[in-house]
C-alpha cells in the first residue's frame, strides 16, 4: 500500500511493525501478531478492525494493487466519493476512498 516501515521491533516473542505513509506522518499503524496477543490476553477482542484508507492517487492505487494480485472489488460511487474494497490473505475486507481535492 506504499507505507514505509518506521520500526520493526522484537522483544522476546513479541514483534511489532510500525507503518506510516511517510516519515513525517503524524499518525502511524502498529501491527502485532494476533495469535501471540490472543495467547497473552485471551479476553481481548481481536476481531478485525474496520479500516478505510484515503488515497489522492485513487485510480493509480487501484490499478497497482489489482496488478499485484490482490483481491480488489469494483469501484463504487458513494455520496462521499468513489470507493473500492480489497481483502487481505485472510479474507478480511478494507476500503479505500478517493481523497477529495
Amino acid at each position: 500500500m506504499g507505507f514505509l516501515v518506521l520500526n520493526d521491533q522484537k522483544q522476546g516473542e513479541m514483534r511489532w511493525i510500525e507503518l506510516a505513509p511517510d516519515e513525517k506522518a503524524q499518525t502511524s499503524i502498529v501491527l502485532h501478531d494476533r495469535e501471540l496477543v490472543a495467547r497473552m490476553d485471551p479476553e481481548m477482542n481481536l476481531g478485525t478492525p474496520s479500516l478505510m484508507f484515503y488515497s489522492d492517487s485513487f485510480d493509480a492505487f487501484y490499478e497497482e494493487i489489482k496488478g499485484r494480485g490482490v483481491n480488489v472489488g469494483e469501484m463504487v460511487n458513494m455520496p462521499g466519493g468513489r470507493v473500492f474494497n480489497f481483502s487481505d490473505n485472510e479474507d478480511h475486507y478494507f476500503a479505500v476512498m478517493e481523497k477529495s481535492k
